[in-house]
């Protein structure tokens, strides 16, 4: 037995050695990397299938996917699932995992109003659960509406009301289907907005009434263009996002202290076109890589999903996607296929962390260095962990530019320079 766990001890210090991925300490371990977009997933160019293909060849391993109970069941037991049913349909033959959120509030269940208004009784939304539950037995994520303490997505924007009318009736249905079910709460707004709640009161007054939940949804969006995933968040406020993300682990780790952390939603608008809130396409790209670098640091931290995948036609809109309107790729294209991320310098010592998301077990790859102004090997191919994952530590300083170039698409991450 000691015998085997030296030579074990042995071979994690070999890979170490050749610059090849190795969980640090405190990591998170199961951390997964995907996309949202509903309305390109459902109505975008192509078949159902070609769309989901081009998920699948950026590598992403998890989509969520929205099921609006008020456009499903508009009139009470009367069901149309077709645009799910062939989404998730081919998502589960690609083999990539659906997160499924449940949504939106038929008239008839909550005396006549719009959607985003709380149903008069939580049996009601049970029973859709359920519904939705015994239907797609093959899903195993379940997130419980879309930042519900904005009173825009639930109104009254209550952690009381949403937990005894939405979550634990859902929980309980979705559960009883199977076990192996995994339902997460929460999916908390950055801020609460006008009329709202901001997520630290959310997650207090969810444990005051007794929420039931295996994860904590968040969508850590930043509240300005001058914030990046590590820094420039405030750190007095009752707002989470990215770069303050260790507020949310301390609260959900006091409240729920079982539940891990799924980032729902994150993404950087690029301006053009959004001239207020956007950042230069380059920037955008580099935040990706450093938001999956966050999200692999925080060791509860098991999803990251960015939205969108295309921007939306209308400026006021988002305008996050990796494809501008026109489909044409941002360099935040390559940035989520390849992710490639500055982890810590000391001196001349660098080390960079990275994923090579497309394909599948231990993938090859080189990385590069721009030296007088050509783009050089350093060292030979090397291969990443059996999820894609590297972390390699070169003789770099301030200002030291790298690439990752990956033969099998003859294709490169964006550049990251040194800080």
């Amino acid at each position: 037995m000691r015998r085997s766990i030296l030579v074990v001890l042995l071979a994690v210090a070999a890979l170490g050695a050749l610059g090849l991925f190795a969980p640090a300490a405190g990591a998170s371990p199961y951390v997964r990397y995907g996309v949202q977009d509903d309305a390109w997933l459902a109505y975008g160019p192509g078949s159902v299938a070609e769309r989901v293909d081009t998920v699948h060849e950026l590598g992403a391993t998890v989509v969520r996917v929205t099921l609006d109970w008020s456009q499903i069941e508009p009139r009470r037991g009367r069901f149309d699932w077709s645009i799910p049913d062939a989404l998730l349909t081919e998502l589960h033959r690609r083999g990539i995992a659906a997160l499924v959120t449940l949504y939106g509030t038929p008239r008839w269940a909550n005396g006549g109003r719009s959607e985003n208004w709380a149903p008069t009784r939580g049996s009601a939304f049970a029973a859709f659960a359920r519904t939705a539950a015994r239907r797609y037995r093959y899903v195993r994520l379940w997130t419980i509406w879309n930042e519900p303490n904005q009173v825009r997505s639930l109104r009254p924007a209550s952690p009381a009301v949403y937990t005894t009318r939405l979550l634990n009736p859902a929980y309980r249905a979705i559960h009883g289907v199977q076990p192996g079910e995994k339902v997460a709460g929460g999916v908390t707004a950055p801020r609460g907005g006008t009329g709202g709640v901001s997520p630290v009161a959310w997650i207090q007054g969810m444990h005051a009434a007794h929420a039931k939940l295996d994860a904590y949804a968040h969508n850590p969006y930043p509240l300005s263009p001058r914030e990046t995933p590590f820094a420039g968040g405030c750190d007095h406020c009752t707002t989470v996002t990215l770069a303050t993300l260790e507020r949310l682990e301390r609260i959900v780790a006091a409240d729920f202290p079982r539940a891990r952390i799924w980032l729902t939603e994150y993404g950087y608008q690029t301006n053009p076109p959004d001239r207020v809130l956007g950042v230069s396409d380059l920037a955008q790209a580099r935040f990706l890589g450093e938001a999956a670098l966050r999200a692999y640091e925080l060791p509860r931290v098991d999803i990251l999903i960015h939205y969108l995948l295309q921007d939306e036609p209308d400026v006021h809109r988002w305008q996050s996607g990796l494809l501008t309107v026109a489909a044409k790729p941002k360099p935040a294209y390559d940035a989520f296929r390849l992710p490639l991320a500055e982890r810590s310098r000391t001196g001349l010592r660098t080390v960079l962390w990275g994923q090579v998301r497309p394909g599948h077990g231990r993938r090859a790859y080189r990385l590069l260095q721009e030296r007088n102004g050509r783009w050089r090997s350093v060292g030979a191919t090397r291969r990443t962990g059996a999820r894609g994952m590297f972390q390699v530590t070169v003789r770099a300083g301030k200002g030291a530019r790298f690439r990752v170039w990956l033969p099998a698409e003859h294709v490169s991450s964006p550049t990251v320079r040194v800080s």
